[in-house]
């Protein structure tokens, strides 16, 4: 078989391994009024076709905020995949006991709170829905401005369950706020009150592809910090570069490139593509690499 024609092998040879922060779109799905984001289709068969690249074989699918607080594309696509996948769902405060329970029984495993778009909840809702949905195990994923966090982290140690941080926490390493937000991140962490979400590099970093120097420094700073409490996610299909026109994004550098910042780190890729995800959103044992 000629060089040209040698099929190319995934980026990962292991079972188990879990992209945790993906969306599905498609033009059916009724969207949000005043919807920032607008994306075009990107489907479960799309999605399956980038699996079979980088070698992953469980995913979490997140509603995104194109379709405001209608979880169906996310649900729709949990079916799909099938027992490999789980969701995280957005909901309003108003949100009904029954609907919760149907979320569960479909695959949610969390809800997301994202503060950086037009949002259907606020920072005040969260107390008395972290309560209703501690009854479920489930978390609170965060995507909210970095410069927030010193302000709030009394308010988010309080919650009475789990937190995620979306993206990296937002944070600008060698900016006067990224210190500050950071510790509040690392002190919740510390203390087994929250994950991060090592996900879409390319939204804060200032160096840019393909290495991301700058957010490699962040990156391993969590990992050495708390290895058990990180996760990995390729943001696909990346719909804020989308949104603001930036060259596409080649998600096989991009893991290429996670893959070697973990290298550092004893057992990292194992904990942060299989194991911490399996505890975070409750996957069955996955055989060891």
């Amino acid at each position: 078989m000629s060089a040209t024609h040698r099929p190319v092998l995934p980026v990962l040879g292991f079972e188990g391994a879990c992209d945790c922060h993906m969306h599905v779109y498609g033009s059916h799905y009724p969207v949000a009024p005043g919807a920032q984001l607008r994306p075009p289709d990107a489907s479960v068969d799309d999605y399956r076709q980038l699996q079979r690249m980088l070698g992953t074989e469980r995913v979490v699918v997140v509603t995104p905020s194109t379709y405001g607080t209608d979880n169906t594309s996310t649900v729709d696509a949990i079916s799909a995949f099938g027992d490999c996948a789980r969701g995280v769902a957005v909901v309003p405060a108003s949100v009904t006991d029954a609907e919760l329970d149907h979320l569960h029984r479909s695959g949610i495993r969390g809800i997301r709170l994202n503060l950086r778009l037009p949002a259907p909840l606020t920072l005040d809702d969260l107390p008395t829905l972290a309560a209703r949905i501690a009854a479920f195990g489930w978390h609170v994923q965060l995507n909210l401005p970095a410069e927030w966090l010193p302000d709030i982290g009394g308010k988010l140690a309080s919650l009475p369950v789990p937190l995620v941080f979306d993206h990296y926490g937002h944070l600008r390493l060698g900016t006067p706020r990224a210190e500050p937000a950071y510790r509040v991140i690392a002190d919740l962490v510390s203390a087994g009150k929250a994950w991060v979400k090592l996900s879409g590099p390319y939204l804060e970093s200032r160096e840019g592809a393909p290495d991301y120097g700058d957010m490699r420094t962040l990156a391993v700073r969590y990992m050495v910090l708390a290895p058990e409490r990180v996760v990995w996610g390729s943001d696909w299909p990346h719909p804020s570069v989308h949104a603001k026109g930036g060259e596409p994004i080649d998600d096989r550098t991009v893991l290429q490139t996670f893959l070697r910042w973990c290298d550092s780190i004893e057992a990292a890729t194992q904990r942060v593509l299989v194991s911490n995800p399996q505890v975070l959103y409750g996957f069955p044992d996955a055989k060891p690499a």
